[in-house]
């Protein structure tokens, strides 16, 4: 597991901030730290935070630290259970996907890029109230085989096995976004079939270096 600290993890806070992911406090960032995981806190924009200010939890949901962590700590901490390979979690609120999220339906294979994501479908977890852990249940079942999903009315979640990677897929998601919000507005997109999304599932198990 690769090392991570409080500057990493706030640091990735603002890398999405700079992206156009993420606009002052939306959204939370996690990683994953031996036994814990080191959070954003709830509320603070990524221009305000300090490495201390990074909270430190455990998979039993105790935490350290001077601030609060953030709101849907459970949906990292759940996540971090149930996905051994999860090694950073990045949650947004990008313009793209939360728009696609607010119509509720699952994104399909309008771009062979969709299998990036663990499947031929990303889907959209049903909506329930930030913070709670209904939430954190629907996100779990929508990620079942999955990196990635849309949160209904709310945004987009995706986890990596790093930080860098975890942001590599939270930008690749949201261009992946856009593209399927643009397609929508000039016709209804070409979708790619059941068998050549498994052929590029396959090939997505060698992709990258």
């Amino acid at each position: 597991m690769t090392e991570v600290s409080g500057e990493m993890v706030r640091d990735a806070s603002r890398r999405l901030e700079t992206w156009g992911l993420n606009r002052s406090a939306a959204g939370n960032v996690s990683a994953r730290c031996g036994a814990v995981f080191l959070i954003t806190p709830s509320g603070v924009a990524p221009d305000l935070l300090a490495p201390e200010d990074v909270v430190t939890m455990d998979l039993a949901g105790g935490w350290q630290g001077r601030l609060k962590p953030s709101s849907e700590w459970r949906i990292h901490r759940d996540i971090y259970r149930a996905c051994p390979d999860a090694g950073a979690i990045v949650h947004t609120h990008a313009p793209f996907s939360t728009a696609l999220a607010c119509i509720g339906d699952d994104i399909p294979p309008f771009h062979y890029m969709i299998a990036r994501f663990g499947g031929a479908s990303v889907r959209c977890a049903r909506y329930a109230t930030f913070g709670e852990q209904a939430l954190s249940d629907a996100v779990l079942e929508a990620l079942d085989g999955r990196r990635a999903c849309l949160m209904a009315n709310h945004g987009m979640l995706v986890h990596g096995d790093t930080l860098s990677h975890a942001l590599t897929l939270a930008l690749e998601f949201e261009t992946l976004c856009e593209q399927y919000w643009r397609a929508l507005q000039v016709g209804t997109p070409r979708l790619i079939g059941e068998e050549e999304m498994s052929r590029v599932i396959a090939k997505f198990g060698s992709y990258g270096q």
